[in-house]
């Protein structure tokens, strides 16, 4: 008997008494003299009074509370937590709603709580960097995040309630996965993914979910982009071969040089003068190779300081400008300025001296006999930009997005019969970048190309 049909019962036990109480009164009156029969009509009024009171205290002590408590519990088991009962200051009806609104402002707490464990956790999810799927010990698929549809694509709704090899093709996927399930230790793989049309690299590491009782519940596979890590080991390992290939040439140009000399008994002065100046050369060459090594790792770790000032572009101009016009008076080639006067920014006068002799000697040295270099500088809004453009051999599209990379060339014979150690432009970018500008480069091929330096005014 549930409580609702107790309260009814106890409303018929009520009645009864009341009607037996009535029934009494109308037999014993007509039995009872008249005087006798005031005090017994008197009796039954005051007995009825004295019930219809206790009655009152029945419902408002118990009755009431009892019915208040049923509907809230009735509200918490729909999970309204926000219901309370009514609360009488005495009595164990007071206990029991007092325990019932403590039980509803529990579990109002532990709602709210756990809404906010699970928003954080959301959160978290599809904040992570690498993709992530969850998979039960029957190999259905539970979660991803957000990173994970980024990879694979589709929506959630085609990879959850499925099982995992019904949705992941990759067969290196599969194998991680039953190799989690069967060793239950962490296993990896990679894959590889065109994602918008480029090529990652994709790490699959799986691990094994495992309840306190040590059995097995599913597995976890995180998907981590390392197509990064990737580009820069082969940067590193094209960075070992470029130097090593790079200080080889100069090394054995000089012993092979230095050896001749030695070994020849009688040498030929005007000979000898020749493996000299070689000689000198090379070591020359191997000298700019180290300092440029040296400048860039010192770039690259962050030890370089800027020294920052006002830089008047009239004055600062002034001594590379004479530098550059013999540059170019000793190839025959035409020099072009056009300068926008009283310019004023805030940078490093001698490396931004460094960008810009930089990119101007690399025009000089790749443009023909009889060619124009030219150089722009003007002001745009908060930036100041340097344009350094020539009608050399230009860049093939392929390589302009290299250009900037440590030892790269796009023709490494010519580039090496212009002394020069393939660094340059990676310094100048260091250097472009620690002044919080860029650059950039536009190139046809046999016609010329053109670099753009854009830099803050204030940084």
């Amino acid at each position: 008997m549930d409580a609702k049909q107790r309260i009814n019962l106890f409303y018929r036990y009520i009645l009864m008494i009341a009607s037996v109480f009535i029934l009494i009164g109308f037999v014993i009156l007509p039995l009872t003299a008249d005087e006798e029969q005031f005090f017994v009509l008197i009796s039954l009024i005051i007995g009825f009074i004295i019930l219809l009171v206790l009655i009152y205290h029945m419902f408002e002590n118990y009755v009431r509370p009892i019915r208040a408590s049923i509907n809230v519990t009735n509200e918490l088991v729909k999970g309204n937590y926000n219901a309370r009962t009514y609360v009488k200051p005495h009595g164990e009806a007071q206990q029991l709603s007092n325990a019932i609104n403590v039980l509803a402002r529990n579990l109002q707490e532990m709602t709210i709580q756990e809404k906010m464990q699970g928003s954080q956790w959301k959160t978290v999810l599809n904040n992570m960097e690498s993709g992530l799927m969850l998979i039960d010990e029957r190999g259905y698929v539970h979660l991803i995040n957000r990173k994970f549809i980024g990879m694979f694509g589709k929506k959630s709704v085609d990879y959850i309630g499925y099982l995992y090899y019904d949705v992941l093709e990759d067969t290196t996927i599969h194998k991680v996965v039953q190799e989690t399930f069967l060793y239950e230790e962490k296993m990896n793989g990679n894959i590889v993914k065109t994602i918008k049309k480029e090529k990652h690299y994709i790490e699959v590491v799986g691990a094994p979910v495992i309840n306190d009782v040590k059995d097995l519940k599913g597995a976890v596979l995180v998907f981590h982009d390392i197509t990064d890590l990737k580009r820069v080991e082969e940067m590193r390992k094209d960075f070992v071969a470029n130097v090593s290939h790079e200080l080889k040439t100069p090394i054995t140009s000089i012993r092979g040089f230095a050896e001749t000399l030695l070994d020849d008994e009688s040498p030929d002065e005007e000979i000898t003068k020749q493996f000299l100046t070689i000689i000198l050369k090379e070591s020359t060459r191997l000298q700019s190779l180290v300092h440029d090594l040296l400048e860039l790792s010192k770039i690259e770790k962050e030890e370089m300081k800027l020294n920052t000032k006002l830089i008047n572009v009239d004055e600062w101009l002034q001594s590379s400008l004479t530098l550059i016009e013999q540059q170019a008076n000793a190839k025959s080639l035409q020099f072009t300025q056009e300068i926008q006067p009283n310019i004023h920014f805030y940078g490093d006068p001698d490396r931004l001296q460094q960008v810009l002799l930089n990119l101007m000697y690399n025009a000089i040295n790749y443009t023909g006999t009889n060619g124009t270099v030219f150089l722009r500088i003007k002001e745009l809004n908060n930036e100041i930009e340097i344009q350094v453009e020539d009608t050399g051999i230009g860049i093939p599209e392929e390589a302009t997005q290299r250009i900037f990379e440590r030892f790269y060339r796009v023709d490494r014979a010519r580039s090496r019969n212009t002394g020069g150690t393939g660094l340059g432009l990676a310094i100048v970018k260091h250097i472009v970048e620690a002044h919080q500008g860029n650059i950039s480069v536009t190139s046809v091929e046999g016609k010329g190309s053109c670099f753009t330096v854009k830099i803050p005014k204030k940084w």
